[in-house]
């Protein structure tokens, strides 16, 4: 039993030493994105394009499908359309450089900087409540049967990472997402 021990031990040694000199020799690889591949600034930002333009085109298609829903008199546009806006997400004030200066900051400046950021959301949220209202006030009763239905989905999607990256998830699409 003891030579089988010495022999088991011999061969992990030199599988690690032949691993280590494999791991010294590998070329170096490029920085990679998220999923695995290669990812320059440019392409950053063409994807992040693409997927605006399609989360722009998704909500349009939910907007419709609700306006068609609700039957919408022409005395309705405007308080809906008020609420639509009202449902669009904040540009960022911060971009994704900015991230590496706000790690610099002292806790106290950080913690700072988040309550000033949670205070303007919650000042869109006012405003979307407020648009909510608006709307909900020129509607019949059947229509606001209809939008009770959906109101589950208008608070847009939760991710389950920080918001999703690019935004935070209940104010991308609220109002849209059916």
């Amino acid at each position: 039993m003891n030579t089988f021990r010495k022999n088991v031990l011999i061969a992990l040694t030199a599988f690690g030493i032949a691993g280590a000199a494999v791991a010294q020799t590998a070329p170096a690889q490029p920085a990679e994105g998220r999923h695995g591949h290669a990812a320059s600034a440019e392409q950053r930002a063409a994807h992040q394009a693409e997927r605006q333009a399609k989360r722009a085109e998704r909500q349009a298609q939910h907007a419709a499908k609700l306006r068609a829903e609700l039957k919408l008199t022409p005395q309705q546009e405007p308080a809906f359309n008020a609420f639509l806006a009202a449902g669009k997400p904040a540009q960022r004030p911060q971009a994704r450089g900015e991230h590496g200066k706000l790690a610099a900051l002292p806790a106290p400046q950080r913690l700072q900087q988040r309550i000033e950021r949670q205070k303007q959301r919650t000042a869109r949220m006012e405003a979307r409540l407020a648009a909510l209202n608006n709307l909900y006030a020129v509607l019949t009763p059947e229509q606001k049967q209809v939008l009770d239905s959906k109101a589950m989905r208008f608070g847009g999607k939760h991710r389950g990472h920080r918001g999703g990256h690019g935004g935070h998830g209940g104010e991308r699409g609220a109002a849209l997402q059916s």
